[in-house]
């Protein structure tokens, strides 16, 4: 199963920003114990690349390195065993990048028309960002009404009781951020994980 399929499949995708690689990596482990196998490792700043090996060395896991703008950011992503770039923008140079170096290529938008260039572009899934103060929800239903064969995985204010709805909504995936981890314990990350899982699985 490749990266976007998998994501597909898990729809849960952990974007975890933190200060240094052992931190963001104590928090990915925890919840990768609770079953989350997905996650966005924000990597803007180059001394977070080595969090992306680290988590990449956990099993049956998918890291994904976002904030990246930059092919040469992108490389060393990959390089650090990043197996989807996340861009904060729609850039076309930078998807042109990855498409060329067969690099799957998650890019972030805010507005139906971004996103539709996106799509043009072969992006496989469109990050809606921030999701929250774009409409929450309502805005994701909006945006596919008339754009059904978008494939989009909102992110930004999502939290543990209304991630969900974004999936009945039409998302193909969520990103959530520190409603998973901000003002927790490592146990208290690990039980939230374990509740948006089971909250994933019910009916």
């Amino acid at each position: 199963m490749n990266p976007i399929e998998s994501i597909y499949k898990n729809k849960i995708v952990a974007v975890i920003r933190a200060e240094e690689p052992a931190e963001a990596f104590e928090k990915a482990k925890v919840m990768r114990e609770a079953g989350i196998k997905v996650f966005e490792i924000t990597v803007e700043k180059g001394v977070m690349l080595p969090a992306l090996t680290e988590i990449n060395s956990l099993e049956d896991t998918v890291v994904m390195a976002g904030g990246v703008i930059t092919a040469t950011r992108a490389q060393e992503a990959a390089a650090n065993g990043a197996q989807v770039i996340v861009s904060p923008v729609f850039q076309t140079s930078l998807a042109k990048f990855c498409l060329g170096n067969k690099i799957p290529h998650i890019a972030t938008v805010s507005t139906p028309n971004e996103a539709y260039n996106a799509w043009k572009a072969r992006i496989p899934i469109i990050k809606i960002f921030p999701a929250k103060p774009m409409g929450r929800i309502e805005y994701i239903e909006d945006m596919l009404r008339p754009m059904p064969f978008l494939n989009l995985m909102p992110s930004g204010g999502i939290s543990l009781d209304d991630f969900k709805d974004y999936l009945d909504a039409g998302a193909v995936a969520v990103g959530m951020g520190r409603c998973l981890y901000k003002n927790a314990s490592l146990q208290e990350i690990k039980e939230r994980a374990r509740y948006v899982l089971e909250t994933l699985n019910k009916d």
